[in-house]
């Protein structure tokens, strides 16, 4: 592992990829810390302390996660990269139902650049529409937007002219998104990864230092906090790995249906008969049934507490009450809601027929099934069983954060590792980088990170030592990125002192 890692600085374009990355992994950090004119961090960053200690911050809480705390800190980049994420989704639903999308999406690089301008367009009305609507709520009603926020209690947010600061504010906010939107653009082009996921990968792994904190506290007696004993850190610590290890094959797992193409001939080149295998994905929704499923419990829980603060009804508290995390209604209905969500999204972007079709076309057919509407009705029965079995392990992994925050009073800061919707996105995409680094790897002969990826010979094996001019070359980078690192370490340990 670590000569993997070595070996990624031997090659120049891989070596440049990774420090562009890193490069513009700091820039979308920065603006997570420089928060809007005229806007207060500090009692936004209280409420949102106090509300994470009791139910880990509810839908801002999520959010906040997904933007790395830019939330939290009413920053430039508070609206993270979730327009752009939101209008990615919502050009692929459009295509699958619009026939003029769907031909631009079978036209090759012209139609994909053409659906990825409309996508930049609908990112710059989502995040204005975005924009507005939060900087509203928090200049003229913060006590309705935030569920349990008092003014008298944490003081103002917006320090200024509201109307200038909704002006202003939408402005730099729309454009911090279409910023991030660039950063990830440019990562997925000339780095390494899917800028765009990596850039939420970043921002949840920012809360990790948080959690070790919270960790810590646990095990440090002399605090004065009860917390985990050693055998229940023990225990936290398997259950980790375990779950870890359950996403990966959950990431990972598939089903390989065997297709055998028959011997043809295209003009003047003949094409021999020869086996593959068709790869059926077990999670082939990802992560977007617990996104959705989350998104959908979350609104009407904060609807009817909206509806018992300004008439008062008991009715309205209770209903309020039965949707928050921890009820077994709670649990009932958002099961519910990730299955039907994994079937929805698999029969959106799996399409059995057009599959059939096109290994028919090809000269293709699965053994002991007939071309043409055979072979559609099996991909689907074959699609719907793998979406059974991935929705059951998806609802495990989902509600489990959940489970050891509400009945066993883990910190939300720690349970959030534990599964759910930033423990899957972290392992997938991470997973996804690796593979990309292992095949530069492997295209240069070394090895990659995993054993069964050894591809070089005895000759190159010689070869394998690092050059020491690289390493010259790479000490006017190494001074900034320490003194950079001392400073950041500093400033963290200055601003969270243990207590």
């Amino acid at each position: 592992m670590i000569s993997a890692f070595v070996n990624c600085l031997k090659i120049p374009e891989l070596r440049q990829r990774i420090l562009l990355t890193l490069g513009l992994f700091f820039v979308a950090r920065l603006g997570t810390h420089i928060p809007l004119p005229g806007l207060d961090p500090t009692p936004l960053q209280n409420f949102y302390d106090d509300m994470t200690k009791r139910s880990g911050g509810g839908m801002l809480g999520m959010l906040n996660m997904f933007t790395g705390g830019a939330l939290r800190s009413g920053s430039i980049l508070a609206l993270g990269i979730m327009p752009y994420i939101n209008a990615s989704i919502f050009m692929q639903l459009f295509a699958a139902v619009e026939p003029h999308m769907a031909r631009l999406a079978q036209e090759g690089d012209v139609g994909r650049q053409k659906i990825s301008q409309y996508t930049r367009y609908a990112t710059i009305a989502i995040g204005g529409v975005q924009a507005v609507m939060i900087l509203y709520a928090l200049a003229y009603f913060p006590e309705q937007f935030l569920s349990q926020y008092s003014v008298a209690k944490y003081g103002p947010i917006v320090i200024m002219n509201p109307l200038w600061f909704m002006i202003c504010g939408t402005i730099i906010m729309t454009s911090g998104a279409m910023l991030l939107m660039w950063i990830g653009e440019q990562i997925t082009q000339f780095g390494i990864g899917n800028g765009t996921s990596l850039l939420i990968t970043i921002n949840i792994l920012s809360g990790l230092p948080m959690a070790a904190k919270q960790v810590w506290i646990s095990l440090n007696p002399t605090l004065g906090v009860e917390g985990l004993s050693g055998s229940q850190f023990i225990l936290m610590f398997t259950l980790l790995v375990i779950v870890v290890a359950g996403i990966v094959a959950l990431t990972q797992g598939q089903r390989k249906i065997p297709v055998h193409y028959a011997k043809r001939v295209v003009g003047r080149r003949v094409f021999q008969s020869q086996s593959s295998f068709l790869p059926l994905k077990v999670n082939y929704s990802g992560v977007m049934p617990i996104i959705f499923a989350s998104a959908i419990l979350m609104f009407p829980q904060q609807i009817f507490s909206y509806l018992h603060a300004w008439f008062g009804l008991t009715i309205f508290e209770s209903l309020s009450a039965t949707l928050q995390s921890g009820s077994m209604t709670f649990y009932v209905i958002y099961t519910v809601l990730i299955f039907a969500f994994s079937f929805f999204w698999t029969s959106i972007m799996f399409k059995p027929i057009q599959v059939a079709d096109e290994i028919k076309k090809m000269g293709g057919y699965i053994p002991g099934v007939p071309p043409g509407e055979p072979t559609a009705k099996f991909l689907g029965f074959t699609m719907d069983r793998l979406t059974m079995a991935g929705s059951v392990f998806l609802t495990a992994i989902a509600v489990l954060p959940n489970i050891l925050m509400n009945h066993y009073q883990v910190p939300w800061a720690i349970a959030q590792f534990f599964g759910g919707t930033s423990t899957l996105i972290m392992v997938g995409v991470l997973l996804d980088t690796m593979r990309q680094v292992e095949t530069f790897l492997l295209q240069r002969h070394y090895d990659g990170f995993l054993k069964k990826g050894r591809a070089k010979s005895n000759a190159s094996r010689a070869t394998q030592t690092l050059d020491q001019q690289e390493i010259r070359n790479l000490r006017p980078l190494w001074i900034p990125l320490l003194v950079l690192l001392v400073a950041g370490l500093a400033a963290w340990v200055y601003n969270h002192p243990a207590k």
